[in-house]
């Protein structure tokens, strides 16, 4: 008999806890695991008591379904995800919805729903936040994939979520294909961005406030009760307090290698093929990456010096206030990239995201939880279509109000010697982001003088112009001409009446790694292999590493 509102697929405590949830809410769920002894375990210990039921295979879990029949896989993301789908395929009915809530890669999420919406099955990819503890009492939910399928999983998925204000869902729908697993990576990201600042601000007080560790934890707990109360800052100032069994604190022991899972990685990735300078995500993944140097940097530091008896003399409670002010100008930096990420994305891909319903999603059961989401949401409620968080009066007023302890910091950080990537990044995009012109003329200036690769003059925007810069300092023989185009657009390839002699093309197909050309035919046409320009070469010889 068909009993089940849901089947889960994947007993680990993820979804176990996941299972309890939905149990909490009356919903009865169907819980299956590969190894079946597993199902066993959970239904004699954990969910012993509860309306939740078991299946021993997967054609006995479809079978307890009610119509149309929902699964939640929660299992390792890649090929396990395909495995399951392709044997759940031939048991199912159109209309039938399979949900991945794992950690996907969006990619993945997009091609599933390509595939299974061709044998009339309905997928949902949602990114799933919160933990162990936010998976038992209330994730944060991003679903996204088949529209036709949230009728079918919105009841669920809000009960399940967490709540705030006045019992808001941190749940709702993000969009089509694989925006909500897009949506759950540059949350990651996001994580991996106030992970490394609040690191940074730790590194400040430790090594230049010279603060001990019931000292720091003090200082976080006052900051928790500020715009920077947040879920990390909390947890930090119990790690800070936090005692080992000898009654010495823990932390100074522990090895200072952070490990990471990749989906920090993805972002960033995605901010640079998307064009999108989402600098500070970048930073925080590389800090990772050279703080798991750790044998280099021992060695390193035997040998490389740094300031000086350089030690702070200053107010230091004045100076600890700056890297509150440092830390919350930074990160609304990092959030206003995050948000420059997401509406690229949807660009790219033609999804309609809510940045406010976004926001708010992130509000609560999620590791970002914070009270700074609600102002994001506040920003978006305000204009919807908000190019930028730092153009909105709330936010560009208080980096504006942070800016002097920002710089302070930063600048004080630097002269101790202390690594500050995301501080510092963060300051300086925002001061690229404000300054009307930047030094990229003389940028473009030489990519047409070494590669022909054209420039537009401030007077004529949309009009590529290439100049023969011989009488310049250089020696570099190009013809001058104009390259037309669409408005707006920079020409991509370049014909032989385009470029005479020879031009760099190392820009035109980027996953060769070296090509050595060599040509002594005068007046030779030289097509080069893989789709490269043909250029003309013109009786010398040219020699190209590309």
């Amino acid at each position: 008999m068909a009993e089940a509102d849901i089947a889960l697929i994947g007993l680990a405590v993820m979804g176990q806890n996941l299972i309890m949830n939905m149990n909490d809410h009356d919903f009865v769920v169907c819980a299956y695991n590969r190894t079946v002894s597993k199902v066993h375990n959970f239904l004699n210990n954990e969910a012993k008591g509860s309306k939740v039921i078991g299946a021993e295979s997967l054609e006995d879990m479809v079978s307890k379904l009610k119509k149309p029949r929902r699964i939640i896989l929660l299992v390792k993301a890649g090929q396990a995800v395909d495995d399951f789908i392709d044997k759940l395929v031939p048991l199912l009915d159109a209309g039938d919805i399979i949900i991945d809530g794992g950690n996907s890669e969006y990619r993945d999420t997009t091609r599933r729903c390509k595939s299974l919406k061709e044998k009339g099955l309905l997928f949902v990819g949602s990114g799933v936040s919160g933990g162990e503890e936010g998976a038992r009492y209330g994730p944060s939910l991003m679903p996204g994939g088949h529209k036709e399928a949230w009728p079918h999983i919105k009841d669920i998925f809000q009960s399940i979520a967490a709540k705030v204000g006045t019992g808001e869902p941190c749940c709702d729908w993000v969009g089509d294909e694989g925006a909500g697993h897009f949506v759950k990576m540059v949350h990651n990201g996001i994580e991996y961005g106030d992970m490394q600042l609040i690191c940074e601000a730790y590194h400040l007080m430790k090594d230049v406030l010279e603060m001990d560790h019931d000292e720091m934890a003090q200082a976080f707990d006052s900051w928790n009760k500020t715009e920077l109360d947040s879920f990390l800052i909390e947890i930090t100032a119990n790690i800070l307090k936090y005692r080992d069994s000898d009654g010495t604190h823990l932390l100074p022991k522990i090895r200072d290698s952070a490990g990471q899972k990749g989906t920090g990685k993805w972002t960033a990735i995605s901010a640079l093929e998307y064009g999108t300078p989402v600098t500070l995500i970048g930073e925080a993944v590389f800090a990772r990456c050279l703080s798991s140097l750790k044998d280099e940097r021992v060695e390193a530091s035997r040998s490389l010096s740094g300031p000086q008896g350089v030690k702070f003399s200053g107010d230091k409670a004045a100076f600890l206030e700056d890297i509150r002010k440092a830390l919350y100008a930074s990160k609304i930096i990092s959030y206003a990239q995050g948000f420059m990420l997401l509406r690229q994305a949807a660009k790219e891909f033609g999804w309609t995201l809510n940045y406010g319903a976004i926001a708010l999603m992130w509000r609560g059961g999620c590791i970002i939880r914070s009270v700074f989401l609600g102002k994001i949401k506040e920003a978006f409620d305000r204009d919807s279509e908000l190019q930028n968080l730092l153009l909105d009066n709330f936010f560009s007023d208080a980096v504006q109000d942070c800016q002097a302890s920002w710089r302070r910091t930063v600048s004080t950080g630097v002269q101790h010697g202390i690594p500050l990537p995301c501080f510092t990044t963060a300051l300086s995009f925002y001061d690229g982001y404000r300054h009307e012109k930047l030094p990229a003329n003389l940028l473009q200036a030489q990519r047409d003088y070494f590669g022909a690769h054209t420039y537009e003059l401030l007077s004529n925007p949309g009009h590529f112009i290439h100049t023969n810069w011989t009488g310049h300092g250089g020696n570099v023989s190009s013809s001058s001409y104009n390259a037309k185009c669409d408005e707006g657009k920079r020409p991509e390839r370049f014909g032989d009446e385009d470029i005479s002699d020879f031009a760099i093309l190392h820009e035109v197909l980027p996953q060769i790694v070296s090509c050595h050309v060599l040509c002594t035919a005068a007046n030779k046409d030289f097509t080069a292999p893989h789709g490269f320009i043909r250029t003309r070469l013109r009786g010398q010889r040219d020699t190209a590493i590309i």
